[in-house]
């Protein structure tokens, strides 16, 4: 669960209504980004020339649709004809966000993450009137929906297996995994960098990639050279790291840096523009650099700090200019004449009632299946290299594809995905990333 609080749109649609949809209304109010706009951390951008060699290209048209160098030792080509025969086809251009803060107490000694507490409304005149305290596990969870696996933990090696299994199952290649330095973690998790080794060993299994979704943990502008570098320098080799290749035949790591805006472009460009103090460009450190698009003015911020594309994250139509379906266009027109990647996120769903009481403005229905298909739809439409999802497995914002079912306790009753089956959200991406692979070839002839 991101640090993000939502605001100011209408409920239970498919698309927002009224006059301001799609730009935002009411972000201004979001702590981190008013500070950021009210100049808190305001740098002067440098000039940078941004000519075709100020940042690594990003050369996005790809070969075959396939992004992906596939390993062809034979223990693979043993694993995928043991195993592997039954599933679809991987397709490494649809990229899931995948949380490893869920912790119970057969594997942790205490329930975590599943236990969130409620998030307070920062007036305290309308936080009085909701709820307070924590969810108790394994009844009470702090999510609408409730996992086929339980109150899980992301250390159950039988957990990460069945995990990559559904991910394999709805053909996604690529899990996005939410990343923080040793020792550190979220203000409700534990540190779980530790697990990062098991699940590219989980991962590998079913022939999936993992690449790193970086979260603003603090000191991170300081750090984050010496932590990517960690990364690749400890992970690099593996099998299942992930690399995209470009269509000038580079093959190289890609980064989703979440709260980007938090850091000024200029002190972005010393990192990841090519005359930066400190940079990764033209080193073996060099990689595919994704931020974060809330506002439309990151546009340009994003293109002025030396970044190679942007994502946009939320599950929320309407919640961000990013994340309204109706501005991906003129967003894709924008990364096409400045050679960035555009990468939209599309999510079934968003509902955080059970952490935030009082955002049910922001929550979007599922309308079995149809807004995740709208969304998916959508994104087709603007002809991208990757899609993003959110999410496959954050719980506390209702956005996840993972297998849910039916449960009610003697206070509540979770929201589940009848009349469909546990798998419904698997099953449609399966059929949109063939959809999409079929399309794309379409693209390149």
């Amino acid at each position: 669960m991101h640090q993000y609080i939502f605001f100011g749109y209408t409920e239970m649609t498919l698309r927002p209504e009224g006059a301001g949809f799609g730009d935002g209304v009411g972000l201004e109010l979001l702590p981190q980004l008013h500070r950021a706009a009210v100049g808190e951390r305001k740098v002067g951008f440098p000039n940078i020339e941004k000519s075709a060699d100020s940042r690594t290209p990003r050369d996005s048209k790809m070969i075959g649709g396939r992004s992906v160098t596939k390993s062809t030792s034979m223990s693979d080509a043993k694993l995928d004809h043991v195993k592997l025969d039954h599933f679809p086809p991987v397709n490494y251009d649809l990229h899931a966000f995948y949380y490893t803060w869920y912790g119970n107490q057969q594997f942790d000694g205490k329930y975590i993450h599943w236990n969130h507490p409620m998030v307070p409304h920062w007036d305290p005149k309308i936080a009085s009137s909701y709820p307070k305290g924590k969810h108790v596990p394994p009844e009470d969870i702090g999510a609408s929906f409730y996992p086929e696996l339980g109150a899980y933990s992301s250390r159950d090696p039988a957990v990460l297996n069945a995990h990559m299994k559904q991910l394999r199952a709805a053909a996604i290649g690529v899990l996005a995994l939410s990343w923080y330095p040793p020792g550190l973690s979220d203000e409700n998790g534990e540190p779980t960098e530790d697990l990062v080794p098991v699940i590219l060993e989980a991962a590998h299994k079913y022939q999936l990639k993992v690449t790193f979704h970086i979260e603003p943990y603090e000191g991170r502008e300081n750090s984050l050279y010496s932590n990517l570098k960690y990364i690749i320098d400890k992970y690099g080799s593996h099998p299942a790291f992930y690399r995209y290749k470009t269509s000038t035949g580079r093959i190289l790591p890609m980064f989703y840096i979440y709260d980007s805006y938090l850091t000024s472009p200029g002190s972005w460009a010393n990192l990841i523009s090519v005359s930066g103090s400190h940079s990764l460009r033209n080193t073996q450190y060099d990689a595919l650099f994704i931020a974060l698009i809330v506002e439309e003015k990151h546009k340009n911020e994003i293109l002025q700090a030396g970044f190679d594309g942007m994502y946009t994250y939320f599950a929320t139509n309407g919640f961000s200019h990013g994340s309204s379906h109706h501005n991906w266009q003129a967003i894709k027109d924008f990364c096409d004449s400045n050679n960035l990647m555009f990468i939209p996120s599309v999510g079934p769903g968003y509902i955080d009632t059970s952490i935030r009481a009082w955002n049910n403005h922001n929550t979007r229905n599922r309308v079995n299946g149809k807004y995740y298909e709208t969304a998916l739809s959508t994104a087709l439409l603007v002809r991208p290299e990757i899609i993003t999802i959110t999410s496959f497995n954050e719980w506390h914002e209702g956005t996840q594809i993972e297998k849910a079912v039916p449960k009610k306790s003697s206070q509540l009753v979770y929201l589940d995905y009848l009349p469909h089956k546990p798998d419904i959200y698997l099953e449609l991406t399966c059929k949109w990333a063939e959809k999409f692979r079929r399309e794309k070839e379409q693209w390149l002839m």
